[in-house]
């Protein structure tokens, strides 16, 4: 499901969980338990996926099938993963390899910088379409990348947009021609700010990214409690199961 690559100071977290590198409770923890050993280990990270899809986001067809109490506690870790990127003590890039949709992209809005190719790569926040909400704390970290107007309108309207409006907007940092691109992008990006003072980098990092760690103060049971609802409603319910019937599963 992950694979791990050192490269010097830099440790690249690959998902690698085919088709769609979609979020299940087992990956989810995967991730957590890698950034966390990354944190120890290495001087920045990068987090990448397979060529031409980066993650389509939570795997519905296997979450629909657990109980609210068995849902509650992925959610709730999957909270935490935010929260872990989002205050990371070193630098953490994202090469968007691909298709970045949903939950996917929802993780890349806590990194550093985000690298994603040209071409028909989609990215976007769909919750809406399917009778869900885009959480609080995330939204928020979208509302520090592009204008809040903005922001708005991509959350309230659920459309996938290309890469290049991705970056015309600044969700995106940077566009390259092929996914392979993308994460060498995000070595190097890495890398160039590791060759900067390392006690004056971490403490620009910490200020400029301070804002971004005061979400987490506000992001309590309620707030989590609050997807979980819709989750469970009975009309995002049926629009779950028709889009995991249209998955073919």
């Amino acid at each position: 499901m992950l694979n791990i690559t050192d490269h010097g100071r830099v440790r690249e977290l690959r998902i690698d969980r085919p088709p769609a590198n979609a979020l299940n409770g087992e990956l989810l923890r995967t991730l957590q338990s890698s950034l966390d050993t990354a944190a120890a280990e290495a001087d920045a990270v990068v987090v990448a996926g397979r060529p031409g899809m980066f993650s389509a986001g939570l795997d519905v067809p296997e979450l629909l099938g657990l109980e609210r109490a068995d849902f509650t506690g992925l959610w709730r870790g999957f909270i935490n993963l935010q929260r872990t990127i989002a205050t990371l003590p070193a630098p953490i890039a994202f090469a968007l390899t691909g298709h970045a949709l949903a939950g996917g992209v929802l993780l890349a809005v806590y990194g550093d910088y985000r690298v994603m190719p040209r071409g028909s790569y989609k990215t976007g926040l769909n919750e809406v379409k399917i009778g869900l909400v885009v959480p609080e704390t995330p939204f928020g970290a979208l509302r520090r990348l592009v204008d809040p107007v903005v922001a708005a309108e991509l959350v309230l309207g659920g459309e996938m947009i290309t890469s290049e409006r991705a970056a015309a907007i600044g969700l995106v940092d940077e566009l390259v021609d092929s996914p392979e691109a993308a994460v060498a992008s995000a070595l190097a990006w890495c890398e160039r700010h590791l060759e900067l003072p390392r006690d004056a980098m971490l403490a620009t990092r910490a200020m400029a990214r301070r804002d971004l760690h005061a979400l987490f103060e506000d992001e309590d049971a309620v707030r989590g409690d609050r997807f979980i609802d819709f989750w469970f409603s009975e009309d995002t319910q049926r629009r779950l199961h028709a889009l995991a019937a249209s998955l073919g599963k």
